[in-house]
């Protein structure tokens, strides 16, 4: 067993499948990112947008055979089924949760594309024994497996894995500076002010066609500066994702929301938070109220542009 490496069981996220000859095209015409030209191999972030370009939902999309597989956040799955479902009118696209069909894994940690015998690129898939595997990045796999041999697989995992709950995962989601949109922060962000559009996160192609909102997160890609942006960030005070923050400089009125949040196994929890650049750059952002606790700033993994 790899004390450093864990298996944890995401009863948090779920599963939607589209299938269908005019799947890739229905997708394509209503996510942030490029679904039409996803290697079949290949994994890809994606959001859904208000027309307003407020994120309703965030996706890791990948393929599986002609179908795609969505997963996201299982707070939201069943409006955001029913939403997508509303667009479908005329296309050749079924929508199904997988809730029933599919269990979901993450395994995280140095030794995990050992373990899994699955040393691919990040962003892509492969098939191993009991399911398939989606490399996120060097440490962190997504495995989906059927119902009838998850239990298998867990138990073989955990031979050489440390079991853990959720919060070593949403930890991992944290330190890779990877967002993930839940009910308390629907609507609450433009796609570039959780780091969608860099490099590392990959969640917005600005070569594709329209989606709903496509215009406004052009035009705030290509007009002015973004000054509200994704950080990584420690407090001594759990505080549940949505709770606003609030800088000096903009008084009383709150400049951006917690992402995600978790305890940190060192003291006191870690979190993704949106605000106003210049209010983290100071290192002056508190939670709750404008005088609430003050967040400790931490690096991300990667450069914001």
């Amino acid at each position: 067993m790899n004390p450093s490496t864990f298996l944890v069981q995401l009863s948090d996220q779920g599963l939607i499948r589209a299938s269908g000859e005019d799947a890739a095209a229905f997708l394509h015409n209503l996510m942030t990112n490029d679904i039409n030209h996803i290697p079949a191999d290949g994994a890809r972030n994606a959001g859904m947008c208000t027309a307003k370009g407020r994120l309703i939902a965030s996706f890791l999309i990948w393929r599986e055979g002609a179908d795609y597989l969505l997963l996201l956040s299982a707070d939201i799955l069943p409006a955001i089924l029913k939403k997508l479902s509303m667009y479908v009118l005329r296309s050749k696209v079924k929508l199904t949760s997988l809730a029933d069909e599919r269990v979901l894994f993450g395994v995280t940690g140095p030794d995990a594309a050992r373990i899994l015998g699955c040393d691919i690129a990040p962003m892509t898939t492969a098939t191993i024994e009991g399911g398939t595997a989606i490399r996120l990045d060097q440490q962190r796999f997504i495995l989906t497996t059927q119902p009838d041999v998850s239990a298998e697989v867990q138990a073989k995992l955990t031979t050489q894995t440390k079991s853990a709950d959720l919060t070593a995962w949403h930890l991992a989601e944290i330190a890779a500076g990877i967002p993930r949109i839940v009910a308390a922060t629907q609507e609450a962000f433009v796609p570039q002010m959780v780091n969608y559009e860099v490099a590392a996160v990959g969640g917005v192609s600005f070569q594709k066609g329209c989606y709903p909102g496509q215009e406004i997160v052009a035009r705030t890609q290509y007009l002015g500066k973004i000054k509200r942006r994704m950080y990584r960030a420690k407090l001594d005070t759990p505080f549940p994702a949505g709770t606003d923050v609030f800088t000096p400089e903009a008084g009383d009125q709150h400049c951006g929301a917690l992402v995600l949040t978790a305890p940190s196994p060192e003291g006191g929890h870690e979190c993704l938070v949106v605000v106003q650049s210049s209010g983290a750059e100071a290192g002056e952002v508190h939670v709750g109220k404008p005088d609430g606790p003050r967040l400790q700033m931490l690096s991300l993994p990667y450069t914001l542009e």
